[in-house]
């Protein structure tokens, strides 16, 4: 699987960057991203992440993301958005995942 990673940060103040990057990744074949490296984030992240899904499903992939963040995922839970956005997340600081 052709994944790539995020920054650290996805924030109102770097989204666009990141989804720029995201995008870019993804027109040259990425069919997902590893999340694992974020540390700092706010709703704008799931936006970003909601972006590059649809963009993998209009060129006709599937689109995973995984290890994110057990805070992202409890926004995208409260969001009612978490299963469009996580295909595995961490439950946990330690880095445990679970399939969802």
């Amino acid at each position: 699987m052709n994944r790539f990673t995020t920054g650290t940060t996805i924030t109102h103040a770097s989204a666009k960057a990141a989804l720029a990057v995201g995008l870019a990744s993804i027109e040259a074949g990425a069919s997902g991203v590893d999340c694992s490296p974020l540390a700092e984030f706010d709703s704008s992240a799931l936006a970003v992440l909601l972006a590059w899904r649809r963009a993998a499903e209009a060129r006709g992939g599937d689109f995973d993301i995984v290890d994110l963040p057990a805070g992202l995922a409890s926004l995208a839970e409260a969001y009612g958005v978490l299963g469009l956005v996580a295909t595995r997340h961490r439950r946990s600081e330690e880095g445990a995942t679970a399939e969802l």
